[in-house]
């Protein structure tokens, strides 16, 4: 065993190309094996099965630096970090060409990577994205497993970014990923902060701790503000106020008349029907006005998030009325349509504040009645459940619960947890097969009023138990309208 220095082993990977590996399963003869620490899985317990497989290398903490046999040890206090380190080693990423930009908060991640997408496009870029939905760019398309994928996976995507020429990038950034370093050595050169409302908090356990792992995006080790970043901060959410409050250089943005925000972005919603929105901007001296076929005020502030980071990379206002073309992201109240011509959205929604959002947005478009089809996810925060079921029942007419993905939950156990929060529902219909509370769904609605279908948005499996099934929201009510 030799012991090695992280600098020096940056300068090998960048050299030769060694591999990278995280799972011991998966080493390669010669590889570097970086021991990163977990919970569950602390990749300490398996240096030895990646020694006898032949990796060269091993990067771990320094208490499992005996383990490493025959191989070079790099031991460090943090591997994770070590490992963007030589990440940006071997896939070339610690100077990109171009901006990535970030984008986290609980609710309108999604949305905004399209919409920057879409403008940066329309201007002329050549651009890529990581999110939810899935991984893109010019001459690659993958759907996405996970929001933010592995700190690997980040680098090797940046990487093939760079070789298609991409000129801008917009990555979904979640809290998980940003406590788990999964974005450890990405330079980013922009960022966005949406919101913060509960979720999550199975993971994160409180709040606070759930608003400090976001801030890491905006906040370096020693809480400064990173140099140089281009940073947007929706400030109508309190801990968006909070942050932008020790972002001296950061845009606010908002429908708000105050922020505490030096550099505020105010947005006004002239009018917000069926048809979208109209809506009036102000930011330093400069007014402009704009429509876009989106519902709701919450999709108009995720227009202002986008404004408030592309103005900081030099576009014009007038580059915005590209929105008027932009019809939505799918599984974001996405319009299914049919020949029976109702109104039947899927939304994504799985948290109370985005039920209330996008319920808001419906009621405030002057539908006759709202049917919501929903449920709610196993293995997750249980304290939101009842929560969700408040927000259903008090902007619905008809609550149709059912189940969401339950994992490894009883789906009937899930729905017992939610049903204290509906008892204030004017009507409530319980169904645990999904496909059959769909069909409930679509018999009670009429002509004028709107079915909205949340939970699950763009997926296209439902997990129960360890399996994931076939199943699309769109796609059941396609087959159930005869419009498949």
């Amino acid at each position: 065993m030799g012991m090695y220095s992280l600098s020096l082993l940056e300068s090998q990977v960048a050299a030769q190309g060694l591999a990278l590996c995280i799972d011991s399963r998966k080493v390669t003869p010669g590889c570097v094996f970086v021991a990163l620490p977990g919970g569950s899985a602390d990749g300490g317990h398996f240096i030895a099965d990646a020694v006898g497989r032949g990796a060269a290398y091993v990067v771990c903490r320094p208490e499992h630096a005996g383990a490493c046999g025959e191989a070079e040890v790099v031991d460090c206090a943090d591997p994770r970090q070590a490992l963007g380190l030589l990440a940006r080693a071997r896939y070339g990423t610690a100077s990109l060409s171009f901006p990535v930009v970030g984008v986290t908060g609980t609710n309108g991640k999604t949305t905004a990577t399209y919409l920057l997408d879409h403008l940066f496009a329309s201007a002329g870029k050549r651009t890529g994205v990581l999110g939810t939905v899935s991984y893109r760019w010019p001459g690659h398309r993958e759907d996405a497993p996970m929001t933010t994928p592995d700190c690997l996976d980040v680098h090797a995507m940046l990487g093939g970014m760079r070789a298609a020429g991409v000129e801008m990038a917009f990555m979904e950034v979640s809290s998980h990923a940003l406590d788990q370093d999964r974005v450890a050595g990405v330079d980013f050169g922009g960022a966005v902060f949406s919101n913060l409302t509960q979720d999550h908090l199975d993971y994160h356990h409180d709040m606070e701790s759930y608003f400090k792992a976001k801030a890491k995006l905006f906040l370096d080790e020693d809480g400064k503000p990173f140099p140089g970043r281009v940073m947007a901060v929706g400030t109508d959410n309190p801990w968006g106020a909070r942050l932008a409050a020790m972002l001296p250089d950061a845009v606010g943005f908002g429908l708000s008349s105050e922020s505490p925000a030096r550099r505020y972005m105010r947005g006004t919603v002239l009018s917000s029907t069926t048809a979208g929105l109209r809506l009036h901007a102000r930011f330093e001296g400069r007014e402009w006005e704009f429509t876009s076929p989106l519902v709701g005020n919450y999709n108009a502030e995720n227009l202002l998030a986008v404004q408030a980071v592309a103005l900081g990379f030099g576009l014009d206002p007038e580059a915005f009325g590209c929105f008027e073309a932009f019809c939505g992201v799918p599984g974001r109240l996405e319009r299914i349509m049919n020949p029976q011509k109702l109104d039947v959205f899927v939304d994504y929604a799985h948290t109370p504040d985005a039920l209330v959002n996008v319920l808001t947005a419906l009621r405030g478009a002057g539908f006759k009645r709202i049917v919501t089809v929903f449920g709610c996810g196993g293995n997750r925060d249980r304290a939101k459940r009842p929560l969700m079921g408040e927000a259903v029942a008090r902007l619905s007419d008809v609550a149709v619960l059912t189940s969401d993905n339950p994992r490894h939950e009883e789906p009937e156990a899930i729905m017992a947890d939610v049903m204290p929060g509906l008892a204030g529902a004017a009507e409530v219909v319980a169904e645990v097969d999904r496909r059959r509370a769909i069909e409930k769904g679509l018999s009670l609605v009429r002509p004028g009023d709107a079915l909205l279908i949340a939970g699950k948005g763009h997926e296209s499996t439902q997990q129960i138990g360890a399996v994931k099934h076939p199943f699309s929201d769109q796609q059941t009510v396609r087959e159930i309208l005869g419009c498949a």
